[in-house]
């Protein structure tokens, strides 16, 4: 989403710049989409939706929030990886 005020986008321009953005952000997001797919289809392999039903045509997002939960801890110069399981 983007929050942008109306005090932002007073010139032509200003629109015009926003929505080069926006379209560059959804082609980059297409093509990781679109490379996370080719993957699974050469692999033969499925990611669980949140049904928990195995697809092979998942989105970018829900890969994403698989990733939202997995940290890196670092004490003392010692690292772990902390809530990584088996289907993440």
């Amino acid at each position: 989403m983007f929050f942008t005020s109306t005090v932002f986008l007073n010139s032509r321009k200003r629109v015009a710049t926003l929505a080069i953005v926006m379209g560059l952000c959804l082609l980059v997001y297409r093509l990781g989409q679109r490379a996370l797919r080719q993957y699974l289809k050469r692999g033969a392999q499925t990611i669980q939706n949140q049904l928990g039903k195995p697809s092979a045509t998942p989105t970018l997002r829900w890969v994403f929030q698989y990733f939202m939960s997995i940290h890196l801890l670092m004490l003392a110069s010692l690292k772990q990886i902390s809530n990584l399981s088996e289907q993440r």
